[in-house]
């Protein structure tokens, strides 16, 4: 499980997207973010999965790496889609004891469904093509308007570069704790769900101290070395836009006129498309 975890993790490839500068990925995801959100009808959606893959083809990532980031999060999906489904209130399609199936109930669990799908793979794809340097000052770079309003953004973006790093770093040591305790009899792979969860207190203990304990070592390292926040720091690569920035910059605002302009042509198609497959299954209950 620990090793279908990406989030934090940078992909090492020659790609397009790779060489983009991360504040025009930054607001790109941004954009693709917002635009699952304008719409709801299938059009919109298949328009936005075609964006999507053709992103992931042009950042060379190989599909089955962006499955495997996709296990760790399957699960709470579908537990999403299933809520939706039957505790929807709404027009009843199906009763299943104390459970109903409704026709809003499905309209917006598949609604959700693929947004989430396409919002953890968009937002996979930013940080698999942007190492987390990288990442943090595109961020801070973004941010600058708000040091008018004395907003701390060097800090902030100080502490998302460092939770980033962490990830990889506790997920290694969480799996030497694993291995340790297996060599001492701990099974972490019980079919009844509360050993299951017991078996997990032996590794979430020692890496919580072992958390603390890198926090307070870096906190030193840094205070050695006379960190004092942002101010009149400099950047070894200064990022500039180049060309290819400005290209992206075009596509993905056409991207969103062209979902907004699809979402007001078919504005009732997914409800249309789920209204006739739920008459072939009305006025009947199990």
């Amino acid at each position: 499980m620990l090793k279908d975890i990406t989030l934090g993790q940078y992909y090492q490839a020659d790609s397009v997207l790779h060489r983009l500068d991360p504040r025009t990925k930054i607001v790109g995801t941004l954009i693709y973010m917002v635009s699952l959100f304008v719409f709801n009808n299938l059009i919109c959606y298949m328009f936005a999965g075609i964006f999507l893959l053709t992103v992931i083809a042009l950042s060379k990532i190989p599909v089955k790496f962006m499955m495997r980031g996709m296990r760790s999060v399957i699960f709470p999906m579908l537990f999403t889609m299933i809520y939706n489904i039957f505790l929807g209130k709404g027009t009843v399609i199906a009763e299943l004891g104390i459970f109903a199936i409704t026709y809003e109930g499905i309209h917006m669990a598949v609604c959700m469904f693929i947004r989430l799908l396409f919002l953890v793979m968009g937002s996979a794809v930013l940080t698999l093509t942007t190492t987390p340097s990288r990442l943090t000052d595109g961020l801070e770079s973004l941010l600058k308007p708000l040091k008018l309003f004395r907003v701390p953004v060097h800090e902030i973006a100080m502490m998302m570069s460092i939770a980033l790093r962490f990830i990889p770093i506790l997920m290694e040591e969480a799996d030497r704790i694993m291995k340790a305790q297996k060599a001492r009899g701990a099974d972490f792979e019980a079919k009844n769900p509360i050993k299951r969860v017991k078996s997990l207190i032996p590794v979430l203990v020692p890496l919580f101290v072992s958390a603390f304990r890198r926090a307070g070592d870096l906190a030193l390292a840094m205070e050695a070395r006379c960190y004092h926040g942002g101010d009149g720091r400099t950047r070894m690569k200064v990022m500039k836009y180049k060309a290819a920035d400005i290209v992206s910059f075009v596509i993905f605002l056409m991207y969103l006129g062209a979902v907004i302009s699809t979402g007001i042509l078919f504005r009732d198609l997914l409800p249309f498309v789920i209204g006739i497959l739920a008459q072939r299954f009305t006025a009947f209950s199990f």
